[in-house]
């Protein structure tokens, strides 16, 4: 099993990205089957716990303030009301309950609401999981303390192709709260975003950024640019998809023990293409109706996929695998069954 680095360089990892398609699919997959069951993704919901309103101005997000994209603002969800939603989720066979809210950072006001949440979500069985922005060290550990398992905080891109995404954040912001995180005992959450008219190197550049963290995310989410129209980026040119896989491919090569998610983009993926990726070695997605405010693949859908390629979702320890086997099978018997009544007022 080779050994786990910390050093690639960008020529190695640009490289890497322009294998032949199949050498490189090969090698992801060679790679995937050493740490993992490749036949297993892990399934977690996310829900935008406050929505709208950030003062941050990535061209990317629906959610800046600095763009006028038609999103209704919403204050902090009721702590009650977010548990109501993660019981729902893990009725339909999530492992882990993602929350997520449109903040530069969390004020300290907002941190008791938000510790309970943590600990509503952990009572359920559920991991859990929020990305709330940048974290002093004080709130990390807060959070740990609460009982939160993972914390997202997305490098986003490049060094080099970051100036041209987001100018109210460093580069070294999200380094330094990543690392506030790992420092407070919980597990890092990082990834990026293709399709925003970044080079190929620059897509070895954010690779390399993560896999040359001192130690590597235990998730890495690897998003398409979803278009908002309002936002700078909305007329972009799509991505061939084809990179976007070679994309996954390499992240699973750098990151062996980490799970690669398939996360914003999924809506416009066919099947084939879903299937391609869990090949190159991605094993971990959202499902349900929203990724925090863009479109996601119905979840029932997701579940007829796993059925069809003959995957089963990943348990999360401690997770009853029968009762977990149960909702899964259940919710695909449902959507077998004939429709025999409709509602016409």
């Amino acid at each position: 099993m080779p050994a786990i680095r910390n050093d690639w360089t960008v020529e190695e990892v640009q490289q890497l990205l322009q294998l032949p398609f199949n050498d490189l699919m090969f090698k992801a997959q060679s790679v995937h089957r050493e740490h993992f069951n490749p036949n297993e993704v892990q399934v977690s919901t996310l829900l935008s716990i406050k929505t709208g309103a950030c003062p941050e101005d990535c061209k990317y997000c629906p959610q800046s303030a600095h763009y006028h994209t038609g999103l209704d603002r919403e204050r902090l969800m009721a702590v009650e009301k977010v548990l109501q939603e993660a019981q729902a989720a893990k009725d339909k066979g999530a492992s882990r309950f993602c929350m997520g809210a449109a903040w530069r950072n969390p004020k300290d006001r907002d941190m008791p609401y938000i510790m309970e949440m943590i600990k509503g979500v952990k009572e359920l069985g559920l991991e859990s999981c929020m990305t709330l922005g940048m974290l002093s060290a004080e709130q990390a550990k807060l959070l740990q303390q609460a009982g939160l398992d993972y914390y997202n905080h997305n490098l986003d891109t490049s060094p080099e192709f970051y100036g041209d995404i987001i100018t109210t954040r460093t580069y070294q912001d999200r380094i330094d709260t990543l690392a506030n995180v790992r420092d407070a005992g919980m597990k890092v959450c990082a990834g990026g975003i293709v399709g925003m008219g970044e080079s190929v190197k620059d897509r070895a550049s954010l690779l390399v950024q993560l896999a040359n963290l001192p130690k590597h995310p235990e998730s890495v989410p690897i998003n398409m640019l979803v278009k908002v129209e309002g936002t700078p980026f909305a007329k972009l040119e799509d991505l061939d998809n084809f990179e976007f896989v070679r994309t996954v491919a390499v992240a699973r090569i750098l990151m062996p023990q980490s799970h690669v998610r398939l996360s914003a983009g999924r809506e416009d993926m066919n099947d084939e293409m879903q299937a391609l990726c869990f090949l190159a070695g991605a094993n971990s997605i959202f499902y349900g109706e929203k990724l925090l405010t863009t479109a996601n693949p119905e979840a029932d859908a997701d579940l007829r996929l796993f059925e069809r390629l003959g995957i089963t979702p990943e348990q999360a320890d401690g997770y009853d695998d029968e009762v977990h086997t149960a909702v899964i099978e259940d919710a695909i018997a449902e959507q077998e069954q004939p429709v025999r009544f409709y509602d016409a007022s």
